[in-house]
Order: C-alpha cells, then structure tokens, then sequence
C-alpha cells in the first residue's frame, strides 16, 4: 500500500508519497511552487538539490510558469501595451523562470492504492504580479508508481483578457559519477546566447549520442524532434517523456556536485518576444502538458541476475 504523509521541516509545508516498501519516495514542498524537492526510487537518488546552492538560485524542480527561462531585461510587449516584469535575474537584468517558484500550493485531493500515490495540488493567482496582470490558475497532479513519477500541470485563464504564456520544468537529476553518465534527446538545432544569456542564433546540433557528460559545463539549450530524453547513469536509466508540446531542452551542469538539470520546455526562452513556441490562453480556457520519469533500476538488474 503506498502512503501519503503531510509535515512541517523547518517551517516548510512538505508532503510525502511512498511504496509499501519505503524504497521509493516523492516528496513535494507546498511553499516553494508546489515542486519535487525529492525523489529516490528503489533507494537510489534520482532528483535532489544542488549541492551548496540555495533554492532561490537553483529553482530546483519549480514549474516555471507562465514563461520558462528568461525574458530579456523583463519587458515585452502584447496588444501595443509593454510590460515589465521583475527582473529575478539581478546579474544579467531579465526576468527568469517565471512566477510561481516561490508560491504556496494547497493540496485540494490525495489518494493512495496498492498501486499508486496521487495528491493534486493548487494555486490561483489574482492577477497582481508585476508586469504580468493576468489571472489564472495552475493544478499540479503527482503519481508515484512502481515505474516512476509522473506530473501533469494544466492552467487555467480565470482572467477576462488572453495573455502569453509558455511552460516548463527544472529538475536536477543525481549521478553516482556525472562523468560516466550520458544524455540521448533527438535535437536539430542548438542555440547561441549573449552576453544576457538572450538566445540570438542557431546552429545544427552535432552532438554525438549518446553524449557523455564528462566535465562539461553544459548550459545549452535545444530544439527537440523528439519530446523524450534519456539519462543514463551508473546506477539507473531513466527516461524523461513528455507531450508532444514539450520542443525545447535546457540542459545545465552546475558547478560542483554530481547533479544536471534536464529542462522540458513548450517554448523557447525569451519567447515572449521572440514567440517562438509562444502560445496564448484564452479566458476559462485550459491547457495541460504532462511529464513522465520512467526508471530501470541498474543495481535491481545486478541483484535479479
């Protein structure tokens, strides 16, 4: 029978899903975005924080909602108005990952079967955030299961006006040695940035694959032909799925510790501006994009043969 289990760390809201066992384990924090601020899976770490680097920097697992990435110096413009939004990104002077990594989620429904772990979690927002006065609503839905976890995110437009919006997820995945582990996404292009971290070119991506991750310093982002990724590590392989939406990649190392964050995106950073990959959402409309963290245990694999 899985479990679910609400508790107070530090002041933090968290909840707790698990197996029967209590090899496997999601655990979710309501006040920091609603995010997976851990997942071990048959009592291997799969996603963790970065080592010594605050949330507030890291945006570890935070759904980035309505823009992922960045949007330059924090401004953009939609139906002759221009908009300014605050500039998080206080080095580089853009707003960045959007605005609900540091909202508090209320979990509204929690199920737990012999099968599976299911809380849903919400957010509304009024619409008075700086730079972006729309309001909407966002439901998380997490499953833990025997294959992995899965998370669906769907928005809601409560507002009277349409606006922009794009989408995307930051979780940092564990290696036991990052040096020996591989990355395989089907991509066409990578991108070029300036000085700002701002995309402005592109080139054919010829990264070989799979493509051993070493000591790279990765902070590249890519077109996908495929929504699908793989990480494969010394200790488990894992799949990282999403709908077919999800064209854009954001991969970054950073600098110490045995972590890299696998990024899903609907659409490209700055986007809106650029538009690309930029969508709008009409009032009462919905829209829902899910990701998928299938797993295959390679020490399970060892004790089985």
């Amino acid at each position: 029978m899985y479990t679910i289990t609400h508790k107070k760390i530090k002041g933090r809201s968290l909840i707790a899903l698990s197996n029967a066992a209590k090899t496997s384990k999601a655990e979710l924090c309501l006040d920091q975005g609603g995010r997976l601020s851990s997942f071990t899976f048959e009592g291997i770490q799969v996603i963790a924080d970065p080592e010594a680097i605050d949330y507030s920097q890291s945006y570890a697992s935070s759904i980035l909602f309505p823009f992922a990435n960045r949007i330059k110096d924090g401004t953009f413009s939609l139906d002759n108005t221009t908009y300014t939004l605050d500039c998080n990104d206080t080095g580089l002077n853009n707003a960045l990952h959007g605005l609900v990594y540091d909202k508090s989620f209320t979990c509204i429904h929690q199920e737990a079967t012999v099968e599976q772990a299911l809380v849903t979690l919400v957010y509304e927002d009024k619409g008075l955030a700086q730079g972006f006065p729309f309001a909407f609503k966002l439901q998380f839905i997490y499953i833990l299961d025997k294959n992995g976890i899965q998370l669906a995110v769907s928005a809601t437009n409560t507002d009277k006006k349409s606006f922009p919006f794009s989408m995307g997820w930051h979780p940092y995945f564990v290696s036991k040695n990052l040096y020996e582990s591989y990355l395989i996404f089907n991509s066409s292009s990578q991108y070029t940035y300036d000085h700002q971290k701002i995309i402005n070119g592109s080139y054919y991506a010829n990264l070989p694959m799979p493509f051993q991750v070493e000591d790279h310093q990765l902070d590249q982002g890519f077109t996908l032909e495929e929504s699908e990724v793989q990480f494969l590590t010394p200790e488990y392989n894992l799949t990282l799925s999403a709908t077919k939406d999800n064209q854009f990649l954001q991969v970054y190392t950073p600098p110490q510790g045995n972590t890299i964050a696998i990024e899903p995106m609907t659409g490209a950073p700055n986007n809106f501006n650029t538009k690309t990959g930029l969508q709008m959402l009409v009032p009462k409309a919905t829209y829902t994009t899910e990701w998928c963290i299938a797993i295959k245990s390679l020490l399970r694999e060892k004790k089985d043969g």
